[in-house]
């Protein structure tokens, strides 16, 4: 049963491997509201942009403010724009 669920895994994180299941990782935490985008972003080894691309192409959404990480994200966010 462990290597069929092994196999499926490698077939969903592709070519990435490790590196997509540290992204995958870091953005359910995220989801989860149990980190902020900063420490997702770093968790996943991107870059800010990086990370709400990905982020954007996975789950349709960058950013996520809630109540917890609200003043962090959003100065996660005014960096982010100030860098376009």
């Amino acid at each position: 049963m462990a290597q069929e669920l092994k196999e499926q895994l490698d077939e969903v994180l592709g070519p990435e491997g490790a590196k997509s299941a540290n992204f995958f990782l870091a953005a359910g935490l995220y989801h989860a509201r149990q980190i902020s985008f900063s420490t997702a972003a770093s968790l996943a080894g991107l870059s800010f942009e990086a990370f709400r691309y990905r982020l954007c192409e996975y789950f349709g959404k960058g950013f996520i403010v809630d109540e917890e990480n609200v003043l962090e994200d959003l100065q996660t966010a005014e960096k982010f724009r100030q860098h376009q």
